[in-house]
Order: structure tokens, then sequence, then C-alpha cells
């Protein structure tokens, strides 16, 4: 599969050439200069839906190719979710790179077809390292291993692509494993542990302790007096 993303070089900055349509972006990496793009917002979203971070892209200026590119960051607006900015990272082809690649959960566990229960995902993605050749998009976990609440899927399990090393996280560590459906007792004190505290039994308790100091220091200054008319 073919990706390709059309870019022309800007000389203003990202936000003065920002609009509905037009997205500023950043191209950099192998020992090049940073160029700064802009990029069509439409297309660049389209192509991000289907290429994710660890699929290599065709990256035009113009007519002119620039080679292969991954998209290495993206940045949105904390407000309206909307992609602000985007990183590019140029790919040298001869040489071993690094990605973050997605996790893909396929097929499904006998233990909660039979048992019922919930399919926990400890991790939805692994660093890897790999020619550029070799990357892929993803990699699927079969969950049709989990026969029982005791099976579990680590990284070591993966079928991982002929090319690519795990980097991260370890081999041992957890990436999916069935989890039997909570029981009633289990629920009615999840939901007596979290049920609302009632604010006017604190306020209640806060007036009534107020206003027993208030008596106590009454008590005190009426004593103080008597003790004064003695004297």
């Amino acid at each position: 599969m073919s990706l390709k993303l059309s870019a022309a070089v800007r000389e203003i900055k990202g936000e003065k050439a920002r609009t509905k349509t037009v997205l500023p972006a950043v191209v950099y990496g192998m020992g090049g200069e940073a160029t700064s793009l802009t990029i069509n917002y439409d297309e660049f979203v389209k192509l991000y839906a289907e290429a994710g971070e660890a699929s290599l892209i065709d990256l035009f200026l113009g007519e002119k190719s620039d080679g292969k590119v991954l998209i290495q960051d993206i940045a949105y607006d904390p407000v309206t979710d909307r992609v602000v900015h985007v990183d590019l990272r140029r790919i040298d082809m001869n040489k071993e790179m690094t990605a973050t690649v997605e996790l893909r959960f396929v097929g499904e566990a006998p233990v909660i077809k039979e048992q019922g229960g919930t399919l926990m995902h400890a991790i939805s993605e692994v660093e890897v390292k790999c020619l550029p050749k070799d990357l892929v998009s993803h990699i699927d976990v079969d969950v049709a291993v989990l026969k029982t609440f005791d099976d579990v899927v680590k990284v070591k399990d993966l079928a991982v692509p002929a090319g690519i090393t795990i980097t991260s996280p370890n081999e041992e560590d957890l990436v999916a494993k069935a989890t039997p459906a909570m029981t009633e007792e289990e629920i009615k004190a999840m939901e007596a542990v979290s049920a609302p505290v009632d604010l006017s039994k604190i306020e209640s308790a806060g007036k009534k302790k107020e206003e027993g100091e208030e008596a106590a220091e009454g008590a005190e200054a009426g004593a103080g007096k008597e003790e004064a008319k003695k004297e």
C-alpha cells in the first residue's frame, strides 16, 4: 500500500499559516535541516486515520519527491481537539529505525464467551526496531488463546513479523487477559465504597461542634467572672 502526502514549503509562522483547510507542519531528520511546511488539513486527517504513526509515507513538495517520512508527533487544540501542528520524520531506508506500533486485538476469548467476563488490555502499543522495509502498521494479538481466567498474553507471546524486534515494554509484561465478571457482593461492596458523602450530616456535625465549643467558652468566661467577684 502506497501512502502519499503533498506539502508546500512555508515561510511564515505556524499560527499565521493555520486556517480551516491549511495545517502547519515540519519535516526533519537524516541529518538535514528542518523544513517548515503546510499541508491540506482534510487530506492529512484522512491519511492519518489510515496510516497511523507506523506507516511509511511518500512526501511530495509540490511535484518533487522528498523521500519517506513517518508521522512523528501531532499537536491538538486542548479545547476543540482539532489538529494544529504535525511533525514528520525523514527515514533513511538503509538504516534501522525505531517506531511505535499499535496492537490490534483480534479473535474471541473462549473463556469470556463461555463464562462471561471482561477482556483486559494492559498495553495498546509497543516500541519496535527494524529496517524501514520491515515496518508494519500494527501487530495482531489473537485472544483466542485465553481459554481460562489463568491464561495470559505477554509481550513474548506476540506474533512479531520477521525483521522486527520489540524493544519496549519488557517481554514478560502483560498484554491481555480475561477477568471474571464481578459478583453481586463485589458490586455492592464497590458501590458502598463509592457512595456519595452526605454533606448535610458533616455540616450538622460541624455546627454541633462549634456550638459545643461556644458553650464551653461561655462557661469558662462565666466561671472567670464568678472568681473575680469572690476576689
